[in-house]
């Protein structure tokens, strides 16, 4: 476990996890806003998951957590971070299994990292960009803090269109863990 919630774990991804990872990365409405295409098979989830586990959280670079939901001890989502070579600022991003979407799992799950992020390792800033139609993950960065720094018109070519990215940030001055989301 590296970090915990009320009612989430957030840990590293295990074998196991490769299964619950393939069915919620290949629901097309998870995988709609999101670089990879639908259906994500069996053993590119191993791949992935064997990927994922060897990282670290300390180091510049990526860095996905597994999201665990205590209750039912089962994957529900993941959290990445990309830490910055300078490690005062990173990216984030996040995914949710579509059955488990709209019971705040995603705010507790990256509000929890973002606390480490500026409390414990004393980050200076995090960033985050999304499609701009994803409105839910739009709504849930500004409830969290971040603000929208800008609107990349028609800057990312994906699954045969032009898409529209949201660019936001947080600052470790504006991050506020108590009263957010």
């Amino acid at each position: 476990m590296l970090l915990e919630t009320p009612r989430l774990v957030l840990r590293r991804f295990l074998a196991e996890d490769a299964a619950p990872l393939a069915a919620y990365r290949s629901d097309p409405l998870v995988a709609r806003y999101q670089s990879w295409t639908a259906p994500v098979p069996l053993d590119s989830a191993v791949r992935m998951v064997r990927g994922m586990a060897a990282g670290s959280p300390e180091e510049p670079g990526w860095f996905q957590y597994a999201i665990e939901l205590k209750a039912d001890r089962c994957l529900v989502g993941d959290v990445g971070v990309c830490l910055h070579e300078n490690r005062m600022q990173a990216e984030l991003g996040f995914t949710l299994a579509g059955d488990r979407q709209g019971h705040g799992y995603a705010a507790e799950a990256v509000r929890a990292v973002l606390g480490d992020l500026f409390e414990r390792r004393g980050l200076h800033r995090v960033s985050a960009e999304c499609d701009a139609r994803n409105d839910r993950s739009a709504r849930l960065l500004r409830r969290l803090g971040f603000v929208q720094e800008g609107l990349l018109r028609q800057a990312t070519w994906l699954k045969d269109e032009w898409t529209d990215d949201l660019l936001f940030g947080l600052l470790a001055s504006d991050w506020q863990p108590s009263d957010r989301a």
